[in-house]
This record gives C-alpha cells, structure tokens and sequence, in this order.
C-alpha cells in the first residue's frame, strides 16, 4: 500500500506563497533542488488542484540544458497526475487526468493499488485530504524568509499532530522537516 505523501516549500512563517501570489523568494538553491529530485523519486503519481498543476506543468517542457533540472523534469513528466477541479477545462500534459472534485474514495483506492508512493500538492487539495485522514506523512521545506501572509501551506483551523521523523539542514539556511501524521 502507498502512502500519502504532502510536501510543501514554504516560508518560515508557514506561506507557500506571499499576499501578492509571488512565490520567487522559495526557489530552490541546487543543494536543495537535488534534494527535492530525490524526495519525488519514488512518487508514482501527483494530485493537485487546479493552481497547483497550472505551476508545475512547467516541467513537461522544461528546457533540459541543465542537468539538475532535467532530472527533476524526467521525474515529473515519469509520474500519474490527477488535476482535481471544476474550473479546469481539461488537462494539457501526457499521463494526467482531470477529475471535477477532490473524492477521497478515489484517493483511497490508489493508495491500496498503488506500488509506490503519491504525492499531494496545493494547499486546498491537500486540506480536503487532511480532512479525511488520507495524509501519512508531510515534508516541509522551509526557506529562511518570513512573508508576513499569503496562502498557508497547512490547512489553517486545524489540528494536525505530528511526529518528527527526520530533518535536514542546508548550506542556505533551509530546513527540511519530515514528519508521520498521527492517527487518532
């Protein structure tokens, strides 16, 4: 059985993006970039929201001059997507599908078919999925900058209790911090 995986870059202050939408202040430097091509790996498939996949389909034709980014690239485009929105029309990169709302039966499923690991991008998708006991485990790299507000990368009003599994620092100043959801 798979596990469901919710990682997030953000800032101190717990934003994956600041009040204006930007999110320049969190790319990766190449220590953590690699670090990153490592985590996504062993993902099989990605579930995102709409906002979520409109950012990341940047990778299906990501120049490959460097090699760093190539690699997460070939990553990327080697994995399942699931895009869940009903404002999306349809989806525009290979091996993705588009379903109209998040359905944590359908979450479910892939979880107890699935040969490795799935990952949930985007704040609101991955809330639907906190509220329903879905998550296993969340990665959180955080960038040594306080944004002030934005767009949380924890579904705010709620409690989520965690057990630290491991953590990482990086020669920037970021932290990566892995944590187990607990099960009540």
């Amino acid at each position: 059985m798979a596990r469901l995986i919710f990682s997030a870059i953000a800032s101190v202050d717990g934003y994956t993006v600041d009040a204006s939408g930007s999110f320049e202040w969190a790319h990766p430097d190449r220590e953590v970039h690699a670090f990153a091509n490592d985590l996504d790996r062993g993902i099989g498939m990605y579930l995102y929201g709409r906002r979520m996949y409109e950012t990341m389909r940047v990778w299906q034709d990501m120049p490959e001059d460097d090699p760093l980014i190539a690699d997460y690239a070939a990553v990327w485009r080697d994995a399942d997507k699931i895009v869940f929105s009903s404002s999306l029309a349809e989806v525009t990169t290979p091996r993705t599908r588009l379903e109209g709302r998040f359905d944590p039966d359908l979450v479910r499923q892939l979880l107890r078919t699935s040969d490795r690991d799935v990952s949930i991008g985007g704040p609101t998708v991955a809330a639907a999925a906190f509220d329903a006991g879905l998550v296993d485990e969340v990665w959180m790299i955080l960038v040594p900058v306080a944004v002030g507000g934005g767009t949380p990368a924890l579904p705010p009003g709620r409690f989520l209790a965690l057990d630290l599994l491991e953590e990482r620092r990086f020669g920037n100043g970021t932290v990566a911090l892995h944590y187990a959801v607990k099960r009540s």
